[in-house]
């Protein structure tokens, strides 16, 4: 299938013919191994001759000596002795069995053979899948009736789940947030106008993600749902004002032109600021900048759409739309108003009860500013206790990769002790299924036990397949599971929870200890691995150092082989086919599928290190009847019972031991890994030797560095366009104040939801940093517009206040609103991408709340400011010129 990077076969065993040759016998021919391989080789041959040409046809010429019947090799002669020929049969037994099982499989219980599918780099994962379900399908009407195939495990799936789950936050969000226009608006014919934005936005995004060749997938679903309340933010101001232009009487045109010009250096503002902040995001760098360089484009074009749309289409509409709820409350004084309240509906009664409350807080909001404006300091050391508290709270949340998922699926690996055999292994992984398959929570068990990906036959892994409509989430199964499972004797565990977002599953926590000496590196990581489990959070410590395997020493006596005319090469050439086997040719079935001819030792001799011993070598001399003389193994080498590792790690040249740990529930990956490396670094590692942490733990310190540049960047592309806008370096200042006020929302809302500091909640608060200036944009553009036009300082803020509070608290809620189903984590697998949603939630809350108040107020300070810094330079400068006009004293005699 296209786009299928590998496949792991585990479980079952090739057909092979195996030749197995009887060394008492290959003594008494003195024959060796590899002329057993040879005439193997040499007689099972097709081989094309050439060609016979008549006078009008010409026919190919072909030697054809395959052999049908597999076990006609052990006809095959091997050599001659004195006009005899000896043949396979005569030295070898010629068994058509199976090869030897290095891997298991098991199903429910039941033996199986599994196929393990990697898609390759760059791959669309669902396509893959719905090639490899569609072969599954055909091959099901192929094969036999007692052969089934089923599928047990689907990353697609969750890719799938994930998606719907956004596409259902996509919908309910833009309705909500439909509901939120209406509701403030209390006119269906605005609602159309400022909703447009959103359908135009969302398909426009299309556009982009068509161009940069990005996909539908999590990232770019996430971007739109996220922006629901954004797009529409931009049209929701430009239609506030151009309906406040209508109730001053105006017409349809000139209120539309009239109320986009007033505000269009402020919707331009914040659609820039907005933009600022996620071209930081696109472009970061490592693992996290190519995830979110698909959120960040995404965002940023759909965002410069809405901002097209709403100086476009939405003043066209107004201007010739007309709107009888609007134009009827000018025009007889509210005489249809009170009429069509008597006659409306529930919803629309709820509106106009929603509208006068809102207008009667509005009232009182000016007074409540005036005594802000008032009391200055007060407001200002509030706003600084507030982000001062955010700060306190912030670490106590904890830093880790990904957030938790409530899964349906999860897998605990194992390990026997090195130098178990498959059958000891498969045993273990069976009490352990058996002990899975007892949760009330367990659908089905698989079992899988050695094999290309798994490792040795003294490793396997369990994939556990939980019902969806259980009790118990999946962390507490597997706090759970972590300590009645250390009851089953003889093996390791560790459990692996399913894949987040980002894909992969693996323990979070990974140690890597490099040195140059193979030995000292071992008793380093031991001493590591001590320091681990003694950490407080830490779950199944475990090191990739199993310790040493059985092994047998050949030790080859030099001199002894020389005096036999042998030497290492032709020792090792003589045990390596007999023991691992040797692949002399292969054979063909009556379906042409080709099976290996191997030679081999029966596993009969291959049981004990005696066997070894009487292994018959042909030496280099000749016997008295001029065969080659036949000594065995123990007269030219030393067979001892020893040790070697089972695995070799290298990393940058060095010799390396991984050690790997979970985290327990209530804990933060990146605070335990803190507490890791404060322990080693209080223990202290020999000199050229050192541990470093990799896998999530390296991830979210890359992470963390690339958030803090983009977040700088966010700030300083912020400022420059607000000053490059407003003509001014200090405006800008008292409008940037909303962004660490948004620090205590980010810090309540994910201490109250049990949340923590994350990659999504990273992304977040880079994204609050050009949504909560838009409030102080409003705020700030209309007071210089007011005070241009005459005002006082103080009135033009509480005029641009009240006048400025409705489109502030719309564009606000309706953010809230569009970000709500995300944040309440309704689908399958969105727990990983709620608490991006809930982070911005809580600092649009209080950087809103607070910035009605702290920015008016930072206003005045700044303004003062700027009138001081101006008079003095006016008055070094008139005294500058005064001191010009000044003659120079007259000197002479």
């Amino acid at each position: 299938n296209e786009g299928v990077g590998g496949v792991n076969v585990q479980g079952g065993n090739a057909r092979q013919i195996r030749v197995q040759v009887d060394p008492n016998l290959m003594r008494s021919y003195g024959l060796s191994p590899s002329m057993i391989t040879a005439a193997l080789q040499r007689e099972n041959q097709e081989v094309p001759a050439g060609r016979i040409e008549g006078p009008v046809t010409e026919r190919l010429v072909r030697i054809t000596g395959r052999v049908i019947d597999p076990l006609s090799f052990g006809e095959i002669p091997i050599t001659v002795r004195n006009g005899t020929p000896i043949r396979v049969r005569d030295v070898a037994t010629v068994v058509d069995g199976a090869a030897n099982r290095r891997s298991a499989a098991e199903l429910r219980g039941a033996s199986a053979v599994s196929l393990e599918v990697l898609k390759i780099n760059g791959a669309n994962t669902v396509a893959v899948a719905d090639g490899i379900k569609e072969t599954v399908l055909e091959l099901t009407n192929e094969l036999p009736r007692d052969i089934e195939l089923q599928i047990i495990r689907d990353d697609s799936v969750r890719i799938r789940d994930s998606l719907k789950d956004v596409y259902t936050s996509i919908v309910l969000g833009a309705l909500l947030t439909i509901m939120i226009i209406y509701l403030f608006l209390n006119s269906w014919r605005s609602t159309v106008i400022t909703g447009l934005t959103l359908p135009v936005s969302i398909i426009s995004a299309f556009f982009i993600m068509w161009v940069f060749n990005f996909t539908v997938n999590t990232m770019t679903l996430l971007a739109l749902s996220l922006a629901i309340g954004l797009l529409i933010d931009d049209a929701i101001v430009v239609r506030e004002n151009i309906v406040r232009h209508l109730e001053m009487g105006k017409s349809h045109e000139n209120a539309a032109k009239d109320g986009t010009d007033e505000i269009g250096l402020a919707v331009f503002c914040t659609t820039l600021a907005v933009v600022a902040v996620f071209v930081p995001v696109a472009f970061m760098g490592g693992f996290i900048g190519r995830i979110f360089f698909e959120f960040g484009v995404t965002v940023a074009f759909a965002v410069l759409v809405s901002l097209f749309v709403s100086f476009t289409l939405d003043p066209m509409l107004s201007s010739v739309w007309a709107d009888p709820e609007v134009e009827h409350a000018i025009n007889d004084g509210g005489v249809h108003q009170a009429q069509q309240r008597k006659k409306a509906n529930p919803i629309r009664r709820f509106a106009f009860w929603f509208n006068d409350v809102f207008e009667r807080i509005a009232d009182r909001y000016p007074q409540w500013l005036g005594w802000a404006l008032s009391h200055r300091a007060v407001v200002l050391a509030g706003a600084t206790l507030t982000i001062v508290a955010s700060f306190f709270i912030l670490p106590l949340l904890g830093f880790t990769w990904m957030p938790d998922v409530n899964g349906d699926e999860f897998s605990v690996q194992f390990r026997a002790p090195p130098g178990s055999n498959l059958d000891y292994t498969r045993g273990k992984g069976r009490e352990i299924t058996t002990f899975l398959s007892k949760l009330p929570e367990t659908d089905f068990t698989y079992l899988s036990v050695g094999g290309g990906f798994r490792g040795g036959p003294n490793s396997g892994s369990v994939f556990v397949k939980l019902k969806h409509d259980r009790k118990r989430t999946l962390a507490e199964i597997q706090t759970d599971l972590r300590v009645r499972l250390r009851g089953i004797p003889g093996i390791r565990p560790s459990i692996q929870g399913q894949s987040s977002i980002f894909g992969g599953r693996r323990q979070p926590i990974i140690i890597n200890v490099q040195g140059p000496e193979a030995a000292r590196v071992k008793l380093t990581a031991e001493r590591v691995l001590q320091v681990v489990r003694g950490t407080r959070g830490v779950a199944e410590p475990n090191s990739s150092e199993d310790g040493d395997i059985p092994q047998l020493d050949v030790r080859v006596d030099r001199q002894e082989a020389w005096r036999a005319g042998l030497g290492v090469g032709s020792v090792a050439a003589t045990l390596q086919p007999l023991f691992a086997g040797e692949r002399a040719t292969t054979w063909e079935d009556e379906q042409g599928y080709p099976h290996d001819v191997v030679v081999v030792f029966p596993d009969s001799l291959r049981a004990s290190a005696e066997d070894v011993k009487q292994l018959p070598v042909a030496s280099g001399t000749a016997s008295p009847g001029g065969l080659p003389a036949m000594v065995p193994l123990s007269q030219v080498a030393d067979i001892r019972a020893g040790v070697g590792p089972q695995q070799i790690e290298r990393r940058q040249l060095e010799q390396q031991v991984s050690i790997s740990a979970g985290v327990l529930p209530g804990f933060a990956m990146g605070n335990v890994a803190d507490d890791i490396r404060r322990a080693l670094d209080a223990m202290g590692l020999p000199p050229g030797y050192r541990a470093v942490f990799t896998g999530d733990v390296q991830s979210l310190e890359e992470t963390k560095g690339y958030v803090l540049e983009a977040l700088i960047l966010a700030v300083v592309f912020i400022y420059l366009i607000l000053a490059s806008l407003f003509g001014s370096f200090l405006q800008p200042l008292a409008i940037m104040l909303a962004l660490p006020l948004s620090f205590i929302g980010v810090a309540l809302a994910l201490w109250m939801t049990g949340g923590s500091m994350n990659v999504m909640t990273m992304i977040g608060v880079i994204m609050l940093m050009g949504l909560v200036t838009k409030n102080g944009i409003l705020l700030v553009d209309f007071t210089n517009q007011l005070r241009a036009a005459g005002g006082e300082r103080k009135d033009s803020l509480l005029s641009a206040g009240r006048i400025r509070l409705r489109p502030i608290i719309m564009t606000t809620v309706a953010m809230i609103f569009g970000m709500l189903p995300l944040a309440l984590a309704l689908g399958a697998g969105a727990e990983a991408r709620a608490p991006m949603a809930r982070a911005v939630i809580g600092g649009l809350i209080t950087s809103t709340l607070l910035t009605l108040f702290v920015v008016p107020a930072m206003y005045t300070y700044l303004d003062d400011f700027g009138h001081w810094v101006s008079s003095r330079l006016t008055s070094a400068a008139d005294h500058d010129r005064a001191g010009a006009m000044i003659p120079e004293p007259a000197t002479g005699d």
